[in-house]
């Protein structure tokens, strides 16, 4: 999927969502009132056409599918060693690469 664009994401996104729906045999206009969105809010999303994150969460709780969220940004993994490097230290910003700073 790294190879798609943010469009085309959109739209495989939309397509699953669409399914889901249709899984759960509910109509447009229930989901989007389940969701307190208007129904043409939910036909943009199902057709990957820019909708909002409000949106994407409001009719993932509606379809009670909550738990893809936390499939879309999961919490990083660390080492066992860089947690005892970094013991009692949290991190504020990011470092940049040794690459990163040569560009500049």
């Amino acid at each position: 999927m790294s190879f798609m664009s943010p469009q085309e994401l959109q739209a495989v996104l939309g397509k699953q969502i669409r399914e889901l729906r249709i899984a759960r045999n509910l109509e447009q206009i229930t989901t989007a009132e389940k969701a307190g969105i208007s129904e043409k809010a939910l036909r943009n999303l199902e057709a990957g056409r820019g909708s909002s994150v409000e949106t994407l969460v409001r009719v993932l709780k509606a379809l009670d599918s909550l738990d893809g969220l936390l499939l879309l940004a999961p919490k990083p993994t660390v080492s066992p060693l860089a947690v005892l490097r970094h013991a009692g230290r949290v991190r504020r910003r990011v470092r940049r690469s040794k690459n990163e700073a040569d560009a500049q």
